[in-house]
């Protein structure tokens, strides 16, 4: 078990561009130290210069899902030598009828080294495995994909 932690940080302040309502941006620091400016989708009002947390999710949905697929394909016996994804995300109304990310799409391109590279039906189970293994993956509850 490990336990992380982030702060946010939010002052009031007007918006840049809408005298009427409030400025979206923030700060957020993650556990390391780093610090990174963050605010609402521009859709919503936020900075586009800035980070935001329905593009911060998708990173850390893309990132775990690379993390665990590496974990299973050194474990058996794959060497990959780069690993690059262009994840989506669709804003939309769940089950619920509440705002969610519904739809997530990983798009890897993997470059595997060596002469025993994966067949597409191994890399698919590859990525399943990694998938149901993802902490962040188990921890949302939308539609996922992997497509290459």
């Amino acid at each position: 078990m490990s336990e992380h932690v982030a702060d946010i940080e939010w002052n009031a302040q007007s918006h840049p561009q809408q005298a009427d309502t409030y400025s979206r941006d923030h700060t957020v620091t993650l556990e390391n130290g780093h610090a990174l400016l963050n605010s609402a989708a521009p859709a919503f009002l936020g900075n586009p210069a800035a980070s935001n947390p329905e593009t911060l999710l998708l990173a850390a949905l893309s990132s775990c899902h690379m993390l665990t697929f590496l974990a299973v394909a050194a474990k058996r016996g794959y060497t990959v030598l780069s690993y690059r994804d262009h994840i989506t995300g669709t804003l939309g109304k769940n089950a619920d009828g509440r705002m969610a990310i519904t739809h997530c799409v990983l798009h890897p391109r993997i470059e595997f080294g060596g002469d025993n590279a994966p067949d597409a039906e191994t890399l698919a189970k590859l990525h399943d495995s990694a998938h149901r293994n993802c902490f962040i993956a188990n921890t949302l509850n939308t539609d996922f994909r992997v497509e290459n």
